[in-house]
């Protein structure tokens, strides 16, 4: 058994969405001092490998404790789209025979980019069409390597799509030393009720 941690590293030099000033971690304790060590940790509920809920976007959405944790953890598919410059369409998603149920995750050249580097505008993404093909092949969920989904999309469509399915959204994975192929999939967020988003802690087990 090989344990994979694919989880966004979090630290105040972090990546954040859009640059935001998202993250402090402040040290309110030290051993030299204290003889305890302590930290306080001010974050985004949409901050490094995440989970966006349907509330996220929608009025009457499920938030995170509503759904069903096996919905993030089981057997998962990594899909390679790294020769993808731009948007993961559904023409592209089509060749890889998408199953009712699967969990996806969605390997890009995204992966490639530092977890400190300044926010990339470019990011590759889902678009439209690929977000409305994995709702209706009623996969379980989908995650990608950056700190969204989609970019440059009106009315927030890819997320709408999903969502408005009950497909919660992975955000943030680190997948560059992950091979396409079959995996578990853990992905874990914090138990705080009522949030729309909140950081995880996923690995893969092959």
């Amino acid at each position: 058994m090989k344990i994979i941690d694919i989880s966004w590293p979090i630290s105040n030099e972090m990546t954040t969405y859009k640059d935001g000033d998202d993250i402090s971690i402040e040290k309110i304790q030290s051993f030299k001092t204290n003889s305890v060590r302590e930290h306080r940790l001010s974050i985004s509920s949409h901050i490094g490998t995440h989970i966006d809920a349907p509330a996220h976007f929608l009025q009457d959405g499920a938030t995170l404790d509503q759904i069903a944790l096996e919905t993030l953890v089981g057997p998962c598919r990594v899909l390679d789209f790294t020769n993808i410059k731009e948007q993961i369409t559904e023409e592209a998603l089509i060749p890889h025979t998408i199953k009712t149920n699967d969990r996806i995750l969605l390997k890009t050249k995204n992966s490639l980019l530092s977890s400190t580097d300044s926010f990339n505008y470019s990011f590759v993404y889902l678009d439209e069409t690929g977000a409305h093909y994995l709702a209706k092949q009623k996969v379980r969920c989908v995650g990608i390597d950056y700190l969204g989904i989609e970019r440059c999309q009106p009315n927030h469509k890819s997320h709408i799509a999903l969502l408005s399915k009950k497909i919660p959204i992975i955000e943030g994975l680190r997948l560059e030393q992950v091979e396409p192929g079959n995996y578990q999939l853990y992905c874990l967020p914090l138990l705080i009720p009522g949030l729309e988003g909140c950081p995880a802690r996923a690995v893969l087990i092959s």
